[in-house]
């Protein structure tokens, strides 16, 4: 919170803010004739639409008391936003000013008694926030003096020569508002200032190495160890300790060092070669690289690769220990030139922070570097190379001269051929082959070409309007048809990750556009398969937004006729995830989450849960890992797979349009083991998935059923007892044709099978149990081709009044059609014997205890449907970790397990007996909502916008949440029934 005070000395308390539209009404409010005389008329939508910077000022009543927008560029009414630059300095006497470290001011607006306070809180903001940030430009077309609370802040520019059109520059200066601190090598005498400091940031350093520690490593400083204060008015308000001795073994074998030439010198740089990373070597990769198919090999062979080049000197030094105090930490960047300069051999700064702690401003000149697969290293590892601290960073339109510059930064790439051949249409005809026109934009620093940006104007923006939520980051109706770019490509040098928003930004700016595209196919498409190929670059897609799906209507197009939508909307085309950017976003930085959250179970609830924290749009997750049996949840290929009813959750093209692929790292195989004290998970393939906090959503399965092995099988039994029954763990060998799917990776197995087996024979199937996935199967059957005479249906005694349909008519409907069909069905059986209690290998004959005669079936296949539990393995690994376990893993109301770093939800879950809400646990609810609510629930964890949860009262505590969407949802195309029969 900060305070503002008016002209009467009225002090307010005030939260600062990024400017909403539903603020828009009250800005208007504040609109004076004489803001009208210095900023022109404006249309307050409009402009938030396209400031990349817009701050409001509220006070506790949430009442807007001032308002500020600034852009990239003067007004279009002066010069044209992309030539304004050498328009400026031809004008003006400002040789400093770049795009990359000013900014313009198109409107401020405050309430009258508040207004001096507030301009200048404003720019502190500004200033404070954008790190290079060095000038605010004020250029207004009226000559006059401008209004008093901006003569406080701007002063005027001097004229070289006077514009065509009449207007006057001034200009606000970052010193005497957030001056940059001066950094200098530290002194004990410091120690005094410093360890205030330090016991307010972290006071148990002091305890674990003792009060005078901090004089120690002063006192310790030579040609390796190095020290560094900041001064502010003299005061020292930051410490930083830099050392070249770096254990870079334990770094090669835990993260990705192979774009950075494994952190050493392999040769030296020439004289006007920036030093360290060459352009060519990109760090170009999926946004998680351990989602490659191939990692382990990948990782292996980087490692071997290293360890058989990079054996020449250090090139880099680290920081052990930084702080700094919490009103100058957006300027902690002012430490690296002087640290830096200490080590004027080495190229790369590095840091480890813990994945569990927050991000510091300071990363924000740093990239980070990808673990390697079998790192259980509990810390990030940042890198910053010197040459990403220059500011000569530029941005401009690309030339035919640059091709051959281009062609070197490209070469590495696996996609530089197609990147030069949209390069090459540009060059030739501005337009690609269907004449779309064409962008290309070049990063350069130094001479030397760091980056490629390839836009073409976005064609389908009827199709995004309708299939995706764009509106939740724009309005349409302020932004024209030509301003929405599609990005096709970005390419840009690693050591100049920091500038990415920065590119893009001047790609908007330059380009004439406001908005930018970028989809993302699924891996099962093929390049050649996509309308526009290409790689999903990290740095990218952390600056851009990701887009929700919208579910679709069904539109009866004959019936319509006329009055159908257009075939733009209407047309059916191959499905993509969509990310988003535009100019509000150029100076938004994500809050970046390190914490290691893996999840156990590919289940609607997991994927719900882990498609909430995706689409959280200003975080970004780094460590998401979902551990499943068979990998990322499969989609059929083929209708005819479906042995299983579905939620309709997660359809395949659901799981297109979320493209969780990009930022969770998936681990094949079950858990076989938690250790709670060293919190890892053991997967079956011998991995050690280490977390932070653990999301356990391992549902429930169909188990293999168990033969009563009753003695004699030809005596009727009563359904009471039958149902009544107690069910065992098969544990002997699983027959070749007995089949038990539980997800569409089963599914797949069973249809390849009896396609091979069965389809074609004239042996029976026998398909056990009572739940509706038993009536989706025979269905799958009949669509294979199997004669319903060949079906046999046996049901196991209910164990409830109501079927599986909840609804009597439907039950009677059903089951008229698959008498129809021919279909035999035996009621109230239980398995009794397979084979007569012989090898069950294969399973030729099935014998059935009923309430009547007893059943006994030839059996060339057998679909198994008849009970669902939790699977045994999971259930041993949690009753072996100690959580409490009662006919479900027990859960309170905000989904924490008797373990603070477990969470659970799902139908593996049940509420504590304290709530006496047995019937009502998870499994009767959406799992697409419940994973939502979990996610609602871990968030504030992480969120530094939202509030931490209250703990709740005694009574609050017993009453469980209720859910309102529909456990199963119908699909999206309209046809609920689609069943054969």
């Amino acid at each position: 919170m900060k305070t503002v005070t008016s002209l009467s000395g009225k002090v307010e308390t005030v939260t600062v803010r990024r400017t909403e539209s539903a603020d828009a009404l009250e800005i208007s409010g504040l609109i004076s004739p004489s803001t009208v005389a210095v900023f022109g008329r404006v249309n307050v939508l409009n402009l938030l639409e396209r400031a990349n910077f817009a701050i409001t000022l509220s006070n506790s009543r949430n009442e807007v008391l001032a308002h500020a927008a600034f852009l990239d560029h003067p007004s279009v009414h002066l010069v044209d936003q992309g030539s304004w630059e050498p328009w400026f300095h031809e004008h003006f006497r400002t040789d400093k000013c770049t795009p990359l470290n000013s900014l313009f001011m198109h409107l401020f607006v405050a309430q009258p008694a508040f207004a001096i306070g507030s301009a200048k809180e404003i720019v502190r903001t500004v200033f404070n926030a954008i790190t290079y940030l060095h000038y605010i430009f004020l250029v207004t077309p009226s000559m006059d003096m401008l209004e008093p609370v901006l003569t406080k802040i701007f002063e005027p520019i001097e004229v070289i020569r006077a514009p065509e059109r009449q207007c006057a520059a001034f200009v606000c200066h970052r010193q005497p508002h957030v001056p940059i601190l001066h950094v200098r090598r530290a002194r004990v005498e410091d120690h005094d200032d410093l360890t205030a400091i330090l016991a307010e940031r972290s006071g148990a350093l002091s305890d674990r190495y003792g009060p005078y520690f901090l004089t120690e490593l002063i006192e310790a400083q030579d040609e390796d160890h190095q020290a560094a204060v900041c001064e502010n008015e003299g005061m020292p308000v930051g410490f930083m300790s830099v050392s070249a001795d770096i254990n870079l073994k334990l770094l090669d074998e835990c993260f990705e060092l192979g774009p950075f030439d494994g952190l050493r010198r392999c040769t030296p740089p020439g004289p006007h070669e920036p030093t360290g990373v060459s352009a060519e070597r990109l760090f170009l990769q999926e946004p998680n690289p351990q989602n490659h198919p191939n990692r382990e090999a990948q990782t292996n062979a980087t490692k071997a690769h290293v360890s058989e080049v990079y054996q020449d000197a250090p090139n880099a030094f680290c920081i052990q220990l930084f702080f700094v105090d919490r009103k100058y930490e957006m300027r902690s960047v002012d430490f690296l030139p002087h640290v830096f300069g200490c080590f004027p051999d080495h190229d790369f700064c590095i840091i480890t922070v813990p994945k569990t702690a927050p991000e510091l401003p300071l990363l924000q000149a740093f990239l980070r570097v990808a673990p390697r697969g079998n790192s259980v290293l509990p810390h990030e590892l940042y890198v910053c190379h010197r040459s990403g601290l220059l500011r000569t960073f530029q941005v401009r339109v690309a030339l035919s001269s640059d091709r051959p510059a281009i062609e070197t930064l490209l070469e590495t790439l696996t996609l530089h051929e197609s990147i030069l051949g949209d390069l090459d249409m540009f060059y030739q005809a501005r337009r690609d082959p269907d004449g779309t026109p064409l962008q290309a934009f070049l990063a350069h620093t130094q001479g030397q070409v760091v980056g490629i940006i390839i836009i073409r104007n976005e064609e389908d923006l009827e199709y995004i309007q309708s299939h995706y939520d764009v509106e939740n980051f724009i309005y349409f109706s302020y932004h024209r048809r030509e301003e929405h770019g599609r990005l096709c490509h970005f390419v840009l040098n690693p050591i100049f990750q920091c500038y990415a928003r920065h590119f893009l930004k001047e790609a908007l700016r330059l380009g004439q556009k406001s908005c930018l595209y970028y989809p993302i196919y699924t891996c099962s498409q093929s390049p050649e398969d996509a309308a526009f190929p290409g790689s999903s670059p990290a740095v990218v897609l952390s600056c851009m937004v990701p887009v929700r799906p919208r579910r679709q209507i069904f539109y009866p197009l004959e019936e319509l006729s006329a009055n159908a939508p257009s075939r733009q909307i209407t047309t059916e085309r191959m499905p993509y995830a969509l990310y988003h950017f535009n100019r509000k976003l150029t100076m938004e930085p994500k809050i970046t989450i390190n914490s290691r959250i893996v999840v156990v179970g590919a289940s609607d609830t997991g994927i719900s849960f882990l498609e909430a924290l995706c689409f959280c749009s200003h975080l970004q997750f780094n460590n998401l890992t979902l551990i499943s049996t068979h990998g990322y949840p499969g989609c059929y290929t083929d209708d005819n797979m479906e042995f299983l009813a579905t939620s309709h959750s997660y359809s395949s093209r659901d799981h297109a349009q979320i493209s969780l692929r990009s930022w969770v790292n998936v681990v094949e195989g079950k858990m076989v083991g938690l250790d709670r004290v060293s919190k890892h998970v053991r997967v079956s393939a011998g991995q050690k998935v280490p977390y932070d906090q653990l999301v356990l959503c391992t549902g429930q399965q169909y188990q293999v059923p168990c033969p009563t092995a009753a003695a004699d099988i030809s005596q009727p039994a009563p359904s009471s007892q039958l149902s009544s029954q107690p069910r065992q763990r098969y544990t002997g060998p699983i027959p070749s044709n007995l089949f038990t799917p539980n997800d569409p990776t089963d599914c797949q197995r069973a249809y390849r099978w009896l396609l091979a087996n069965f389809v074609e024979q004239e042996d029976n199937a026998v398909v056990y149990g009572n739940t509706i996935d038993t009536y989706t199967c025979v269905d799958a059957l009949l669509r294979l081709g199997v004669s319903g005479s060949r079906i046999h249906l046996v049901q196991l005694p209910a164990n409830s009044p109501v079927s599986c349909f909840n609804d009597p008519a439907v039950e009677e409907a059903v089951a008229e059609v698959v008498t129809e069909k021919g279909i035999t069905i035996h009621r109230n059986g239980q398995l009794a014997q397979i084979n007569d209690g012989q090898d069950p290998q294969p399973i030729t004959l099935l014998s059935f205890t009923t309430d009547s005669d007893p059943l006994r079936l030839k059996c060339a296949v057998f679909m198994n449907f008849s009970w669902k539990a939790v699977d045994y393995d999971a259930f041993r690994v949690i009753n072996d970790a100690g959580l409490v376990y009662d006919s479900g893993l027990v859960i309170d109301t905000a989904f924490h397990t008797n373990d603070p770093s477990i969470w659970a939800a799902g139908p593996l879950t049940k509420f504590a007996r304290r709530h006496h809400a047995g019937k009502w646990t998870h499994a009767n609810f959406s799992s697409k909502e419940v994973g939502a609510q979990l996610a609602a629930a871990l968030l504030p964890f992480f969120d530094p916008t939202l509030e931490p949860l209250a703990s709740p009262t005694e009574d609050q505590d017993r009453l469980v949440p209720i859910y309102t969407k529909a456990k199963i949802q119908g699909p999206g195309d309209g046809n609920w029934d689609s069943r054969s029969w």
